[in-house]
C-alpha cells in the first residue's frame, strides 16, 4: 500500500487555475463571467457561470474536450493538465504554488534579493531555511496547501447558490 495521494481532480485542477491565474495587472481571481466571456473569445463552446462554478465546485466533472481546450488557453495552459497525472503535471503544479507563494511579499522580496548572489552562498540561505522550517515543525517541502493560494472566497454565481438544477454539459 502506497501512500501517495490520488492525482487531482478535474475540480481541484480548474481550482488551482482560477485561484493562482490573475488577470493582467490585478490582485484578484477571474470572474465566472470572465471567463466564460474568455472561453466564447477563444472560439470555445458557450457556457455559463453556473457550469463554470459547477465544474469549479466538483458538482458537475465531464466538461467536452473543446469547453476543457478553451479554457486551458484562456488560463494559459495546456489542454494535457486537465488529462494527464503524469510528472508534467506534478512540475505545473508545482509551478502553480510556486506564483501563489509569490504574491506574499515578503517571499517576493527575499528572491528578489537573491539575484545575483554566488551558488555558494544560495546554498548557505537554503540552509538557513531549512533550519527556520525544522525549529517551526514545518515539512522538509515547502507546499502551501491549497486553501493558502488565495485568501479570496470563491464568486459562487447566484444561479449555483439558489438551486443545483441539472445544466446540460457543454461541448
Amino acid at each position: 500500500m502506497t501512500d501517495e495521494a490520488p492525482p487531482p481532480s478535474l475540480a481541484e485542477k480548474l481550482d488551482r487555475l482560477f485561484r493562482v491565474v490573475r488577470p493582467p495587472g490585478e490582485d484578484r481571481e477571474y470572474s465566472y463571467r470572465e471567463v466564460a466571456a474568455g472561453v466564447a473569445e477563444r472560439g470555445g463552446p458557450a457556457t455559463s457561470e453556473n457550469y463554470l462554478y459547477l465544474l469549479r465546485a466538483g458538482r458537475r466533472d465531464n466538461p467536452g474536450k473543446k469547453l476543457l481546450e478553451a479554457l486551458a488557453g484562456f488560463f494559459g495552459t495546456n489542454v494535457s493538465y486537465f488529462y494527464d497525472t503524469t510528472a508534467a503535471t506534478q512540475d505545473l503544479e508545482d509551478e502553480l504554488r510556486l506564483l501563489a507563494a509569490l504574491r506574499d511579499s515578503s517571499i517576493r522580496q527575499l528572491a528578489l534579493r537573491s539575484v545575483d548572489v554566488s551558488k555558494g552562498s544560495l546554498k548557505h540561505i537554503m540552509g538557513i531555511v531549512e533550519q527556520v522550517r525544522e525549529l517551526e515543525g514545518l515539512p522538509r517541502e515547502a507546499r502551501p496547501p491549497v486553501e493558502q493560494w488565495s485568501n479570496e472566497p470563491t464568486d459562487e454565481p447566484e444561479a449555483a447558490r439558489s438551486a443545483d438544477r441539472d445544466e446540460p454539459e457543454r461541448e
